[in-house]
């Protein structure tokens, strides 16, 4: 998030450049431990909760959910991760001398990780959905507001439906937990080929959390899935950091929120939609659940801008349009008193 964290940053900058200071006190807190989950954020906050004492926060983070229609960031989801391995076998052997008369460790692991989904993509883990947020009428309208061209949006992606059909696509991308398989190996991958029988194969997996899931408890029914679903003779490991980080979520009448609407309809003429980010920011739920502080979200990046791609890309547009509403949003903030923060 460079490009919107620098404009946040300009945009204090130039506030103390030509105003003298902020409409707001301002504390800055970089972290670039984002997208392996902030494991030393935890440690950070309780050393330095006086430090950190604030009335909300402003993320640089978080994107936009559209690159024609104005949206607001109402939360996110949250995540936690497991790793598996799993073992058939003492050692490799020639395929030729045992094939078909020993378990293959990647025909095991391949059963195992399909085993999570039905054919339509359903999860079928027992347990993983308990406490889930009830997508609810109003839910289910809000995330339709924002207009939504399905069949581009694959297209982009040049793949083909697939996804749970109890709901729509914006809904599963948004509102809706996941269990992904993120790489899997085992065997031989070199060049050329190799007739070997892998004794060996190992799977990152990691799952998506709305409101209401645990993240402990759902890395355990996974965990508990892949066992129940393991044939004999075959030994399973584990290795992940427990716990994990829940879903966001912002009231619907906090101040944040309101600023944030009322800055973006004045900067574009419309009101804005409101929309749950798909991916997760943890410094979000940690600073709800550790110091009481909410956050807005308020980056400016496009779902369209190839996040973490080799040709990641970020809008020249986005710099304008972020450097006149940051200034905007802090002085609207500037109205607001303490009192009339939340806090948790």
């Amino acid at each position: 998030m460079k490009g919107s964290t620098l404009v946040a940053v300009e945009t204090i900058g130039a506030f103390l450049a030509v105003e003298g200071g902020c409409p707001v006190n301002v504390k800055l807190f970089l972290e670039g431990e984002e997208e392996v989950g902030s494991p030393s954020l935890p440690a950070l906050i309780e050393k330095h909760r006086d430090l950190l004492a604030a009335d909300a926060m402003l993320s640089a983070d978080g994107g936009r959910a559209s690159t024609s229609v104005p949206t607001v960031n109402v939360g996110c989801r949250g995540i936690c991760a497991l790793q598996v391995a799993l073992r058939t076998a003492a050692k490799d052997a020639h395929s030729g001398r045992v094939g078909g008369a020993v378990r293959n460790a990647l025909h095991e692991m391949a059963r195992l990780v399909a085993s999570l989904h039905d054919d339509q993509g359903r999860i079928r883990v027992a347990g993983f959905l308990d406490g889930a947020m009830e997508i609810t009428p109003e839910i289910r309208a809000e995330s339709a507001a924002l207009p939504f061209d399905e069949a581009g949006w694959y297209a982009d992606l040049g793949a083909a439906p697939y996804g749970d059909p109890d709901y729509t696509l914006r809904e599963r991308i948004t509102l809706r937990p996941t269990v992904e398989v993120n790489g899997m190996w085992g065997g031989y991958t070199g060049a050329g080929g190799k007739t070997v029988l892998p004794c060996e194969a190992s799977a990152k997996l990691t799952m998506r959390l709305v409101p209401g899931q645990d993240p402990a408890r759902a890395q355990a029914t996974v965990r508990a899935h892949l066992e129940t679903h393991c044939p004999p003779g075959v030994e399973l490991r584990f290795d992940y950091r427990p716990g994990g980080t829940r879903a966001f979520t912002l009231d619907g009448d906090h101040p944040l929120l309101t600023a944030a609407e009322r800055v973006t309809e004045r900067v574009h003429g419309v009101r804005p939609v409101r929309t749950r980010a798909g991916g997760t920011v943890p410094i979000t739920t940690m600073f709800q659940e550790r110091l009481g502080i909410d956050s807005l979200m308020f980056g400016l990046a496009m779902p369209d801008e190839d996040a973490h791609a080799p040709n990641e890309f970020f809008r020249l547009s986005s710099l304008e349009e972020g450097l006149r509403t940051w200034p905007l949003l802090l002085t609207e903030l500037g109205r607001l008193t303490p009192a009339e923060f939340p806090r948790g």
